[in-house]
């Protein structure tokens, strides 16, 4: 497969326009890998990663900000300034929302096993 003129013009094209690496790949007739080769040997603007961790998305507000019933899940370096916490609504009678009670609490595998026998 050659790269010309006319097809780094497209590559460049659906870069701009953002698409994925394996999308311009298909529309290129080539691998999603000869697309990311190409993009850095032309010196193309890099873009953020499409995978963006959910925590990261959500709000996340200081510790002097924080009150009941909002989620205390830590994001950030404890004793820097950086320290933020979650701030969504946390479960009733725990001090996490929903999304981090499920990464918190984590039943063993006895638990598991007790629950699946009654």
């Amino acid at each position: 497969m050659d790269w010309t003129t006319e097809r780094i013009a497209t590559l460049k094209k659906l870069w701009e326009g953002g698409l994925s690496t394996r999308e311009i790949g298909l529309r290129l007739g080539v691998t999603k890998n000869a697309v990311v080769g190409k993009v850095h040997r032309l010196g193309l603007s890099k873009r953020q990663s499409p995978i963006i961790e959910r925590r990261r998305v959500a709000e996340v507000i200081p510790l002097d900000k924080l009150t009941a019933g909002m989620c205390s899940w830590p994001d950030g370096e404890p004793g820097t300034p950086s320290l933020r916490f979650c701030g969504k609504p946390s479960v009733p009678d725990k001090p996490y929302c929903a999304e981090h009670c499920a990464r918190a609490y984590v039943r063993g595998s006895k638990d598991r096993e007790a629950s699946q026998a009654a």
